[in-house]
């Protein structure tokens, strides 16, 4: 496919607004819930061809040959209603009262929505319609947004590419030879081409702020336990999954969390309220621009070092600090995901459907499962070591108001380069490269945010990560407002 940037902004109801600005013209009556999900509609057809990043349309729209979305051979999902779902206005589960209410989104599908089929990314069993929404699903529809449709991920969220064995891959806005990062890769897809202004993502080794990072958006993964427990997650012995939203501006991010919050406020976690811009505290920041696993390359390594010194002229003190995380955290880390492989691959028929075939799983999930096999007594080991990571996580943040990292080693790669269809071993290898800083706010439970400040000399977007404390999302955000504002992110449609 020829390179090319694609986005779907034009003349009409969306414009180029942000969610907060799009519901205060709800509110103000000057443009209706219907328009809004009609124009997001229109621009998800307009991209679809090159960017493929829808895996269910409840708007009556099929998107054929999608597959690695449980909608049997060519992966067919689009319906004119199913169980509650109607036509184009998509499913509505809060009043006008909501804060952003009316504004068009997508769930990602790997999260129950009644009515819509849940895909997982995986051709190894016919989703069907749920019958119930996940707590998450009702947190999201409680902040006021609408949903159109569901958004593809590479199969059971494992991969840091959304890509198939034999499906059409997603591809990034950007520059549409190259990876939209994953496991939420469609959702970024859509936001970053200006489809829908926010959309939802989970995250269990960076699946928010990968693809925040490939595709220019801002990826906020919270502290585990500020959001509605995700059902998949609370089932692990390490919970390492945490609900959140892709945006393309801070403050849609803030408006996001401070609706949710209106939902379910956990009461062991400090409130966190609506944030509206930067703080005015002189914090210590700690400077990481290598993993212990991986080089970063160049451009990353530019964008970082930049930040750094903006973060330094806003008034903060920066200073390098070497994480106490090293290879055998990655080592561990790997085991963990094989373990969750076994138990996709074990479990499916009981947990996933009855008609799941493991035979049908990608090469990488069966990759992951083997290692579990070879290494499987481990395991025990490897779980009290990432449960003390927290300790030590935590102890950082006694030295540090916040960290500053890459959130991945190298710019956005190829697609190809991280297919399940890669040997096994060389595709491990290379994501032992690029993931080498996100999955450290997994499993310790650590809020971390991807902010767009950089591009690579092909104009990829280059992301930076900042981390916190735990139930500090306030500090990052204030952070990410002081740097949106000091020099506000590239826009795709200029």
């Amino acid at each position: 496919m020829a390179d090319e940037r694609v986005h779907a902004y034009g003349d009409d109801a969306l414009g180029e607004h942000d969610a907060v600005a799009l519901a205060a013209l709800v509110r103000a009556g000057e443009v209706s819930p219907a328009e809004l999900a009609a124009a997001a509609v229109a621009r998800a057809e307009r991209v679809d061809a090159a960017l493929a990043p829808v895996a269910f349309a409840a708007y009556g729209r099929a998107f054929p040959g999608h597959g690695g979305g449980g909608g049997g051979a060519d992966g067919v999902h689009g319906v004119d209603s199913v169980d509650g779902v109607r036509g184009a206005h998509g499913v509505h589960g809060a009043g006008p009262d909501a804060p952003l209410y009316g504004v068009p989104s997508f769930l990602k599908d790997n999260t129950d929505l009644r009515g819509m089929p849940t895909g997982q990314g995986s051709a190894a069993f016919r989703a069907k319609p749920a019958r119930r929404s996940a707590g998450f699903a009702e947190q999201f529809l409680g902040t006021g947004l609408s949903v159109l449709g569901k958004t593809r991920l590479p199969e059971f969220g494992l991969n840091a590419s959304t890509e198939y064995a034999t499906a059409r891959p997603v591809r990034n806005p950007w520059l549409t030879s190259h990876s939209p990062g994953a496991s939420s890769g469609g959702a970024a897809a859509l936001v970053a081409s200006g489809v829908v202004p926010v959309a939802h993502a989970n995250d269990g080794g960076g699946s928010i702020r990968i693809p925040a990072a490939c595709c220019g958006l801002v990826g906020l993964k919270p502290t585990r336990g500020r959001m509605v427990p995700n059902a998949q997650g609370r089932r692990l012995p390490v919970d390492l999954i945490t609900d959140g939203v892709l945006t393309r501006s801070v403050r849609d991010t803030a408006a996001f969390l401070a609706a949710a919050e209106h939902h379910y406020r956990n009461p062991a976690m400090p409130p966190l309220g609506l944030v509206e811009g930067p703080g005015g505290r002189r914090l210590r920041i700690g400077l990481v621009v290598d993993s212990p696993t991986a080089p970063t390359d160049g451009p990353t390594r530019a964008a970082v070092e930049e930040t750094a010194a903006r973060l330094a002229a806003l008034g903060h003190d920066v200073t390098p600090v070497e994480l106490p995380f090293g290879e055998e955290f990655s080592r561990d880390f790997i085991l963990y995901w094989g373990y969750i492989a076994f138990l996709i691959a074990t479990t499916g028929r009981l947990t996933v459907d009855p008609g799941f075939r493991a035979a049908r799983l990608d090469g990488f999930t069966t990759g992951l499962r083997r290692v579990f096999h070879r290494e499987f007594a481990r395991v025990p080991g490897v779980v009290r070591r990432l449960h003390a990571s927290e300790r030590t996580y935590a102890g950082l943040f006694r030295t540090y108001d916040a960290i500053l990292s890459p959130v991945l080693a190298h710019v956005a790669p190829p697609i190809g380069h991280l297919s399940p269809n890669v040997a096994f071993g060389e595709l491990l290898e290379r994501l032992t490269r690029y993931v080498a800083f996100t999955p450290v706010n997994n499993v310790t439970g650590g809020p971390g945010i991807a902010l767009p400040v950089g591009a690579s000399p092909e104009g990829l977007p280059i992301g930076v990560h900042l981390s916190a404390g735990h139930g500090e999302e306030r500090l990052l955000l204030e952070l990410a407002f002081a740097l949106e504002a000091d020099r506000p992110w590239r826009r795709i449609q200029d």
